[in-house]
């Protein structure tokens, strides 16, 4: 890892200071440079050469090639101008560069990725007058099938390099580089041989598959989320910038291409259904794309078709589903490295800023290069993704040193969901101490309106110890709330849907059959193996609604809330009978009362346990029963006394006194 910082003023625009730097970070601090990437790049060339990190970001590519003319690895870049130096903030922007340096330093893990090969095969569906023109200009770059709605003039030029049919699209499948569509009125084009082409016969449910599809119906989008649906390219037919843009990016669309896998999945901490009873649908109810789907017991995820907003991983009660890029665990170190970086160089009452890797950054930007730029305690932290920060990586946050979180909405963001984790986490934290909520969503129409946003300070609130955020987000976001709380023993109610609460069984419905039990896919709900006894664990459990939908007496209903305290880790008794003895053996069985309940219907109301002692076995163990059954004369499969067994003294016995009768 480098110990060396070489810094630069940008022309004179800012003015870091590199012993107080030097200090904070522990980094050997280059003296202060004005154009490390123009007149200057000899010493920034020497300062990749010896490994050192530069502090500008924004001439990546420029450092990037002084690295491959070196024969030196690509130089770690931070960049403290945009996000700290330019700024009309007076205080000490000291601690905000030894956060930024000590973020960079961490690095980020390499994402998981998988190879989509797509050959070419573009489909271009739409009028004639817009697709005909655009598989001209594609014929030469990919290999084109048209699919007209209207007659085509094929009369006029010379003979087509692509294939021109009729059909009215029925439906549309699958994903970059194996798309799967169905035509009705499907007529094949005929190559012509003397002639206009003619069409065969139309038919329906024509079906073929094809790599990428071109789409200038001007007709609803094939795919929800269509933006994020790779090889999919829609455009306004109307519009002859939006077609030609459209049918540039088509061109580039062959060849091996690699596809982030956002989401790691494990199905068998799923809690989808159980025995065909429908639980969880978070995630499926969220999921823009519609790359989620039911597969029994779990769900299914199909990551080629996953766009990696995150909104699933953020919602999943059990964390079946978690983001992979980053992981959670690092998002977790993130934030507290930062935190602790600000804190120990002196920074007091840092607060939190979220934004992408497009809207945001470019946001803070132009903040930086043409308003106030952020202010000092405003530390910002990019994720590929907005809806992966959900109330965990919140509640972390203040509980690692944070007074304030606040993200910034961009064009593609999911504010649904993004509001939902918000709104949960405020209402944890006002649980915790009431006030304002300490979490915004920012929707700045311009730079000005952010900078309005982030210099309207929020008072501190929070003086807890900064924890150590350790295991997967439930265990994070306790901890979190432990650490904040100045009850221990507190139960915060928390909104419909949240992920934790508690179930209430109605006592005088419930008859005890411990279906709920059976199938509590965490095991929050348990039973007595030696009493009638339901038993349910607060902290285990998801609030997935299984319970309620299985539970034949309508006897179970859920309150969401967090319990933080430890009488939430244990088991305690939600309801519990006498049980019922044999009236044989004497041994304890079933629920006393739900056995004299169905001795009381069935006995004189019943053919089979009228004028009979069949309504004795109601009353007895499942050996006892056993016995009776295999001993009673009255059953349909009595078969009498056993045959005595014969022996050979008995054959000859029998043989030698008939032959001395004979005699």
């Amino acid at each position: 890892m480098t110990d060396k910082l070489m810094l630069c003023s940008c022309g004179g625009t800012q003015a870091p200071d590199g012993d107080a730097i030097a200090k904070a970070t522990g980094l050997a601090c280059s003296r202060l440079h004005s154009g490390l990437c123009l007149h200057e790049a000899e010493a920034a060339a020497k300062g990749i050469a010896d490994g050192a990190m530069i502090a500008c970001q924004q001439e990546a590519d420029f450092f990037a090639a002084l690295a491959e003319e070196a024969g030196a690895d690509a130089p770690l870049l931070v960049d403290i101008r945009d996000r700290a130096g330019w700024s009309d903030d007076k205080a000490d922007k000291t601690p905000k560069i030894a956060a930024l340096i000590a973020l960079t330093k961490l690095g980020t893990p390499p994402e998981k990725t998988r190879d989509v090969v797509s050959a070419g095969l573009c489909l271009i569906i739409g009028k004639s007058a817009v697709v005909l023109p655009a598989a001209d200009q594609l014929s030469d770059a990919l290999s084109v099938t048209c699919v007209v709605t209207d007659q085509p003039d094929l009369t006029i030029g010379p003979l087509r390099r692509y294939d021109v049919h009729r059909g009215q699209l029925r439906t549309a499948t699958g994903r970059f580089g194996r798309f799967e569509v169905t035509f009705d009125a499907f007529s094949m084009g005929q190559p012509p041989g003397r002639g206009a082409p003619a069409f065969a016969a139309p038919r329906d449910g024509g079906a073929a598959t094809c790599d990428l599809i071109l789409d200038l119906r001007g007709a609803q989008p094939l795919f929800p989320a269509h933006e994020k649906r790779d090889g999919y390219l829609r455009a306004d037919p109307g519009d002859p910038l939006a077609v030609a843009r459209a049918v540039f990016d088509a061109s580039h669309m062959v060849g091996t291409f690699e596809k982030p896998l956002h989401i790691a999945f494990e199905p068998s901490l799923c809690a989808h259904s159980r025995a065909e009873k429908t639980a969880c649908t978070r995630c499926l109810d969220l999921c823009p794309t519609g790359a989620i789907s039911p597969a029994g017991e779990a769900v299914s995820i199909d990551p080629m078709i996953c766009a990696g907003c995150g909104a699933c991983a953020a919602v999943c009660p059990s964390g079946a589903a978690t983001y992979d890029t980053p992981p959670t665990a690092h998002v977790f170190r993130q934030i507290s490295t930062l935190s602790s970086a600000f804190r120990k160089a002196g920074g007091t009452a840092p607060r939190l800023l979220i934004h992408d890797d497009e809207h945001g950054r470019e946001m803070i930007a132009l903040a930086a290069r043409f308003g106030r730029g952020l202010p000092a305690n405003v530390l910002p932290l990019q994720t590929p993704a907005l809806g992966s920060f959900g109330h965990a990586e919140m509640m972390v946050a203040f509980a690692t040193g944070f007074q304030g979180v606040d993200l910034v909405l961009g064009p593609k963001a999911d504010r649904d969901a993004i509001a939902a984790q918000a709104d949960l986490a405020n209402a944890l934290l006002t649980g915790l101490t009431p006030g304002p909520g300490r979490i915004r969503l920012l929707d700045p129409v311009d730079p000005d309106a952010l900078c309005d946003a982030l210099y309207d300070t929020i008072p501190a609130v929070f003086a807890a110890e900064p924890i150590l955020p350790l295991g997967g987000r439930r265990e994070a976001t306790r901890l979190a709330a432990r650490a904040l709380a100045d009850d221990p023993s507190v139960t915060i109610p928390l909104p419909e849907g949240a992920p934790y609460g508690t179930v209430n069984v109605d006592t005088g419905a419930c008859t005890l059959c411990l279906a709920c039990a059976g199938l509590c896919p965490v095991g929050a709900l348990g039973d007595n193996p030696d009493l009638p006894q339901l038993n349910f664990q607060e902290d285990a459990c998801l609030q997935c609604g299984l319970c309620v939908n299985i539970c034949p007496e309508d006897a179970i209903t859920l309150t969401p809330q967090l319990d933080i305290s430890d009488a939430a880790l244990a088991f305690r008794v939600m309801h519990e009978e006498e049980p019922f003895a044999c009236i044989e053996c004497g041994a304890l069985f079933g629920v006393k009362s739900t056995i004299e309940r169905i001795a009381e219907k069935l006995e004189g109301n019943h053919a089979l346990f009228t004028n009979s002692d069949n309504a004795r076995l109601i009353r007895m163990c499942d050996d006892c029963r056993v016995r009776a059954q295999y001993h009673d004369k009255d059953v349909p499969f009595f078969v009498g006394a056993r045959p005595k067994v014969r022996t050979t003294d008995d054959y000859r016995d029998g043989g030698g006194g008939e032959e001395e009768e004979e005699e």
